[in-house]
């Protein structure tokens, strides 16, 4: 099934970016990970965020295997729900991206979407984040490491999801809009010379150069704040569960709080690919208005 192929090579890009940004000592929570050293000479732990990750996202492609099999001209019961799931989510993406990059970004966008909800979930099977040992150190203060640990609880795996969020946004505008039109759409005079003074003119292009500068850096800005809005709510989830038993009214808040904020990771990272690639069909963006 080729959507299957693209959500497999989707998810594992996804996996790649995660080890290469857990830092060994980066943080109080880091030096609480369980690291493996892949070899010697070469720090690149393997933390038990990033062993959540691979189980969750090989028990993913598994389950979507399974359920979707050989695709048939009959849809089974599995290969119909996924389909159903599939349409639902192209009718509400397929607005924001705009046509052209629809097909080329759908296939990223709902891995990441299935990805970070198979993720949060898997934060709340007993035993994530509660299993484990204790280790005591020199001066006698004791600490405990987790085995298992939800991906989404620890910054350096948001992060990673929202550099490939970014990434995909850069491929996606570069070959939809083009480099021409991406500037023009940060820096270029929107007002036309007929309708307004030549100085009134002049002068709004200095106005669009400094919206433009501004406009870029709230751009790289954005993977900051996807990543520590899905950490938050994750970490504050997986702290307010333990601390409180696993209450049962908190539990299936944070049910729904995992949906919410895949979706919310999802619909952003479109909106950003959408801001530019989307524009009417007779009005392409090669076109830019001559000044």
């Amino acid at each position: 099934m080729k959507f299957s192929l693209k959500l497999f090579s989707a998810i594992a890009v996804c996996l790649a970016s995660v080890p290469a940004f857990a830092g060994e000592q980066g943080s109080e929570s880091a030096a609480a990970l369980f690291e493996i050293p892949l070899w010697e000479g070469f720090s690149l732990p393997i933390t038990n965020s990033i062993v959540t990750a691979w189980i969750v996202a090989i028990v993913l492609i598994l389950l979507i295997r399974a359920a979707c099999g050989r695709p048939k001209l009959v849809p089974s019961k599995g290969q119909y729900a996924i389909e159903t799931v599939l349409g639902m989510f192209s009718e509400i993406l397929e607005p924001i991206l705009g046509k052209r990059a629809f097909k080329a970004t759908f296939p990223l966008l709902i891995c990441l979407f299935f990805f970070i909800l198979a993720q949060n979930w898997a934060g709340l099977i007993p035993g994530v984040g509660t299993v484990g040992w204790h280790e005591f150190a020199a001066d006698g203060t004791e600490s405990f490491r987790a085995l298992f640990r939800p991906l989404g609880a620890d910054m350096n795996g948001t992060l990673g999801l929202a550099l490939v969020s970014f990434g995909a946004w850069i491929i996606m505008i570069l070959r939809f809009a083009g480099p021409r039109a991406v500037i023009y759409e940060w820096f270029g005079n929107k007002a036309d010379k007929r309708d307004v003074p030549l100085a009134v003119y002049y002068f709004l292009s200095l106005i669009f150069l400094g919206t433009g500068l501004i406009e870029i850096i709230s751009i790289l800005f954005r993977p900051v704040s996807l990543s520590f809005r899905l950490f938050g709510n994750v970490y504050g989830g997986e702290t307010l569960l333990h601390s409180t038993g696993y209450f049962t009214a908190f539990y299936f808040l944070e049910l729904l709080v995992g949906i919410v904020q895949a979706l919310v990771f999802t619909l952003l990272s479109a909106v950003y690919i959408g801001l530019i690639t989307n524009h009417d069909d007779e009005h392409e963006h090669a076109e830019v208005p001559a000044k």
